[in-house]
């Protein structure tokens, strides 16, 4: 069954690098200062998708993202494990959007993008926000059916998938009709690797926001590549092209703030040097027990 699959997929902040400049004036997260990586569960995400590809001929994978121009690297990465191309969803109107506005904002580029689309997948969650809302709302948006903390998709066919999800205390098998939205946890199997083929077929991928102020395609020294591999240019999205209302977009549609995003570091604040005598083990488990950290 050829199917057109639409994955969202985010640019986080390296959250193992939080720093004292990591937050700005207006309570947003500063991502300049902070090193910027795939979402992992959106990677996993990608990997359900990329082996529907697999199972189903003539299948496409398309990448959304919403970001900076920097953000393209999403796609890039995407492209070069097996997907098909992406979209870039850029404005300074979509700057400090919460999941509302974010989910508002990935909805209408959906229908301007692919409104047929048979099934729209992401990450459970970012590790910026840890809200797993985005999904569960671009599905209310669109009006479509969900399934929510998927591991594994198990069969797609005749217009229906049954998707295996992790819940509290197991796991079930559940059955839906397509099109619909999948949000896939970190436990599902890890994404395939960079191709290599692939990363030279599309390592000078650009979206127009990347070029230097001033220059288009045709100034770059390789300019023909891009009149003869039209899949070079990914492509670019403002709040105009997608027809939204900016009202809902970015700050004006978030209400929600964040108050602060800090780094916690875990200090010791004594240690004790033990070897491997009987003695000091005795010693260490009668401390243990004694505090009711065992036993």
């Amino acid at each position: 069954m050829k199917m057109n699959i639409i994955v969202l997929a985010k640019q986080v902040p390296d959250t193992r690098n939080v720093g004292p400049d990591a937050m700005t004036p207006e309570g947003t997260v500063n991502r300049s200062a902070l090193p910027a990586i795939f979402n992992p569960e959106d990677l996993n995400a990608l990997e359900q998708a990329l082996r529907l590809k697999d199972q189903n001929p003539g299948t496409t994978v398309t990448v959304i993202t919403m970001g900076p121009g920097r953000a393209a690297e999403v796609i890039r990465e995407a492209m070069y494990r097996g997907a098909d191309g992406g979209y870039l969803l850029t404005d300074r109107a979509f700057a400090g959007a919460d999941t509302l506005a974010t989910s508002y904002a990935l909805s209408v580029a959906i229908k301007h993008v692919a409104p047929g689309a048979d099934l729209i997948i992401g990450g459970r969650q970012a590790i910026d926000g840890d809200t797993a809302q985005v999904g569960p709302q671009v599905a209310e948006k669109l009006g479509l059916n969900q399934i929510t903390y998927a591991e594994e998709i198990l069969s797609c066919q005749d217009g229906k998938i049954v998707v295996r999800r992790h819940i509290d205390g197991g796991v079930e098998t559940v059955e839906s009709a397509l099109p619909c939205v999948l949000t896939v946890n970190g436990s599902a199997a890890a994404c395939r690797p960079r191709n290599a083929k692939r990363v030279m077929k599309f390592k000078r991928a650009l979206a127009p926001m990347e070029l230097k102020p001033g220059t288009a395609f045709a100034d770059l020294p390789y300019a023909d590549q891009y009149e003869k591999r039209p899949f070079l240019k990914i492509g670019q999205l403002t709040c105009a092209d997608v027809d939204a209302d900016l009202q809902q977009c970015g700050l004006s549609g978030s209400p929600t703030k964040v108050k602060a995003v800090e780094n916690i570091v875990f200090k010791t604040k004594e240690s004790k040097v033990l070897t491997g005598s009987d003695e000091d083990i005795n010693g260490l488990m009668q401390e243990l027990l004694a505090s009711h950290t065992i036993g």
